[in-house]
C-alpha cells in the first residue's frame, strides 16, 4: 500500500474548511495566519506560497510579511511582538531557515505560545514532552495522521525513528509514546543501525540521506514514513529506497506526495486550533 499524502491532506483540509465555515457563521470571525519570510531562499518561497494558496482554499485569511536577508534581528522581534498583541491574528510562523545573523531561538522564544503554529516555542515543547495539551509541530503531526490512516490502534507497536532533530525526531517520539508505542531513536552515532531498523513495526526516516534505508533494513509488513527530501540528479528522492522497500512494507509514503502535503494541512489545522482556543 502506498500512503497517499495528497489524498489524506485533501480530507483534512475539507474538514478544516467545513469547521471554518461553521465558526464564521457563529462568531463572524475568521482564523488568520501571519507568515514572516526573510530573504530569497527559493524552497522557502515555494513553501510559503503553497501555504498561502491552501489557506485561501479552506477559507482562512493569511498574510506574508517579507523582509530582505540583512534585516536586523531586533526588527523581526519587534514585528512578532506586534503580531502577538494583534487580536485578529490567530497564528504566527517565521519561515526557517533564517539568515546566520538571526538567532533561531530568539525568534522562536518571542512568539506567543498560544499563536505558535509551528509548535517550536519551549512552552509547547515542554507541554508535549509532559503529555499535556500542546501545539504539535506540523511534520510529526502529519506523520502520525498518515500512520493512523493505515492502523488506528498503535498500542504495543515498536516504532524506530531515524533522526533526533527538534523539528521531527523528538516530537515524533512524544506523539508515539502517547499512542503507547515502544519508541527507539537512532542517529549517526547509533551502533548496528540496520539491526535496530529491521525490528521496527513503524519506521520513520528523517535524516536527509538519499535512499539510506534499504530493503534489508525493514521488517516485512511494517509501516514506513519517509520524511526525507533530497535532490539527486534533478530528482527529488527520500531517505528510503522506495522502489525496493515498497515490495516488503505493508505501507509506505512516497517522496514527493507523502509527508509534504500533510505538513501544510497540519499547519492550517494548528492555526484553526489556535483560533478556537482564543
Amino acid at each position: 500500500m502506498i500512503i497517499n499524502g495528497k489524498l489524506q491532506s485533501e480530507k483534512l483540509r475539507k474538514k478544516i474548511k467545513n469547521e471554518i465555515l461553521s465558526l464564521k457563521r457563529k462568531t463572524k470571525k475568521t482564523p488568520k495566519l501571519s507568515v514572516i519570510l526573510i530573504g530569497n531562499y527559493l524552497p522557502s518561497q515555494i513553501y510559503v506560497r503553497n501555504k498561502e494558496k491552501m489557506a485561501k482554499e479552506v477559507g482562512m485569511k493569511s498574510e506574508i510579511i517579507r523582509y530582505h536577508s540583512n534585516i536586523p534581528e531586533k526588527t523581526i522581534i519587534s514585528k512578532i511582538i506586534q503580531l502577538n498583541k494583534n487580536k485578529n491574528i490567530s497564528g504566527i510562523l517565521v519561515q526557517l531557515p533564517l539568515p546566520k545573523h538571526i538567532k533561531k531561538e530568539n525568534i522562536i522564544n518571542t512568539i506567543d505560545p498560544k499563536k505558535d503554529v509551528d509548535g517550536f516555542n519551549p512552552i509547547n515543547v515542554g507541554n508535549l514532552a509532559s503529555g499535556y495539551n500542546a501545539i504539535v509541530p506540523c511534520t510529526p503531526l502529519g506523520c502520525l495522521k498518515l500512520i493512523k490512516s493505515v492502523k488506528k490502534n498503535l498500542s504495543g507497536k515498536h516504532a524506530v525513528i531515524i533522526g533526533r532533530s527538534n523539528l521531527n525526531g523528538k516530537p515524533m517520539t512524544q506523539l508515539l509514546l502517547k499512542e503507547n508505542c515502544t519508541v527507539t531513536i537512532v542517529h549517526s552515532k547509533t551502533k548496528n543501525l540496520k539491526t535496530q531498523c529491521s525490528q521496527a513495526d513503524i519506521l520513520i526516516a528523517a535524516v536527509g540521506v538519499p535512499k539510506l534505508v534499504k530493503k534489508d533494513w525493514v521488517k516485512r509488513g511494517s509501516i514506513i514514513i519517509d520524511v526525507g527530501i533530497n535532490k539527486v540528479k534533478d530528482k527529488i528522492v527520500g531517505d528510503v529506497d522506495f522502489k525496493m522497500v515498497v515490495k516488503k512494507a505493508r505501507a509506505i509514503t512516497p517522496v514527493p506526495g507523502g509527508v509534504g502535503p500533510m505538513t501544510i494541512a497540519c499547519l492550517l489545522n494548528n492555526t484553526l486550533e489556535c483560533f478556537k482556543a482564543r
